[in-house]
C-alpha cells in the first residue's frame, strides 16, 4: 500500500519589493543613527571615520555577494544554521543555533529595542535624561508587538517592514542633503587637517569597526527566510 510522504512547506509570499525592504530596512536601523559618533570619537579624526566606513561597506559588500551564492546553492530558510548543518554537521550547527537563540539574537535585539526606546519616548524628556524603567518598559513592548505580527502573518510583517524603510530612508535622506548643504554653504573646517588626531593603536581600530560593522547589522537577514521568496534564485542575487 502507498503512502503519500506530506511535507511541510512556508508559503512563498515574500517578492523583490518585499525582500530589498527586508534587508534594507533592517540594515538602517537605530545603529546608523547613534554609531557616527563612537566611530568618530574611537578613531579621533574625520577622514579615519570615513575611511573606516569605506572599509566596512566593501566588508560588507563582500560578505553580502557570498551569502547570495550560498542563498541559490542552498536555498533553504535558516542561515548560517543550514549553512553549517550542509557543511559541517549538526554538531557544529546546533552549538551555533544554541549561541544564536540564547545569546546573539536576544542581545542584537536587546541594543536595537533600547536605542530605539530612547528615540521614542525624547520628546517626552526634554532636557532630562529618560528612566531605565520607561526606556525598558518601551523596548519590551517593542518586542513583543513585532514578535506577534511576524507570528499573525508574513504579508502584514512585510507590509510594515516597506513602511518602516521608506521613514528611515527619507530620515537618511534628510541628513545628508541637510550635510551637502552645509558644504555648499562653505562649512568645510572638518575636512581642514582630516587626519590630524587619528588613534592608530590597535584597540581603537577595533572599536571603530566594531561600531561601524554594527550599523551594518542585518545584511544577511533574507538567507533566514529563502523559502518565503517567490523566486530565490533571482530575488537573492538582486538583493545582494
Amino acid at each position: 500500500m502507498e503512502t503519500e510522504t506530506q511535507r511541510l512547506n512556508l508559503k512563498r509570499e515574500l517578492g523583490l519589493i518585499g525582500a530589498v525592504s527586508f534587508i534594507a530596512g533592517t540594515i538602517i536601523g537605530s545603529g546608523i543613527f547613534i554609531t557616527p559618533q563612537f566611530v568618530l570619537s574611537a578613531i579621533g579624526s574625520p577622514g579615519a571615520s570615513l575611511v573606516i566606513w569605506t572599509c566596512c561597506g566593501m566588508i560588507v559588500m563582500l560578505a553580502g555577494l557570498c551569502y547570495a551564492e550560498l542563498g541559490t546553492v542552498i536555498p533553504e530558510s535558516g542561515g548560517e544554521f543550514m549553512y553549517l548543518l550542509r557543511t559541517s554537521g549538526k554538531v557544529v550547527a546546533f552549538m551555533f543555533v544554541f549561541s544564536f537563540i540564547l545569546v546573539m539574537r536576544p542581545a542584537n535585539s536587546t541594543g536595537i529595542a533600547l536605542s530605539f526606546a530612547e528615540y521614542v519616548v525624547a520628546p517626552f524628556y526634554s532636557g532630562c535624561t529618560p528612566p531605565q524603567l520607561v526606556l525598558k518598559l518601551v523596548a519590551a513592548i517593542a518586542i513583543i508587538v513585532l514578535s506577534v505580527v511576524n507570528c499573525m502573518s508574513v504579508r502584514l510583517a512585510t507590509t510594515i517592514q516597506v513602511i518602516s524603510m521608506v521613514v528611515k530612508l527619507l530620515a537618511m535622506a534628510v541628513i545628508v542633503l541637510g550635510g551637502i548643504v552645509k558644504l555648499f554653504q562653505g562649512h568645510t573646517e572638518n575636512f581642514n587637517n582630516s587626519f590630524e588626531g587619528t588613534n592608530v593603536d590597535a584597540n581603537s581600530i577595533g572599536i571603530a569597526f566594531y561600531q561601524g560593522l554594527w550599523s551594518f547589522g542585518g545584511w544577511n537577514t533574507l538567507n533566514y527566510v529563502t523559502e518565503e521568496l517567490k523566486h530565490p534564485e533571482v530575488s537573492t542575487v538582486l538583493c545582494f
